[in-house]
């Protein structure tokens, strides 16, 4: 289960718009990653800017690195992202009236489909 504290560090890393467009364009090239060359090029950054960023979501999990050569491929924690979700929601429909704890489940799936 994560705790609040990791949540918390997670949000602060996504909440940059450069970090967020980072980490969304790695999920689109899951699971093999960008070297940083390449994520510079797609999102049209400069090396140093994206260097800075690169290093919050390392720091706060949300993306692993791995030396390749003299490059860097940089990889979305998908598992990690997945945990933030479960975190989110994991009181899903607890508290309505017309739902009991079995149903629960089956709520937030009715829930979030709707959106």
């Amino acid at each position: 289960m994560m705790e609040q504290r990791t949540a918390t560090q997670i949000f602060e890393s996504l909440s940059s718009g450069i970090r967020l467009d980072v980490f969304r364009l790695l999920v689109s090239f899951a699971p093999n990653g960008l070297v940083a060359g390449e994520i510079a090029n797609q999102l049209d950054l400069p090396a140093t800017n994206l260097s800075f960023h690169l290093k919050s979501l390392t720091q706060a999990g949300l993306v692993s690195v791995e030396q390749e050569g003299r490059f860097l491929r940089y990889r979305a924690n998908l598992a990690l992202m997945q945990s933030v979700i479960s975190y989110l929601t994991e009181a899903c429909c607890s508290n309505s009236s017309e739902t009991s704890t079995t149903e629960s489940s089956a709520c937030c799936e009715t829930s979030f489909s709707k959106c």
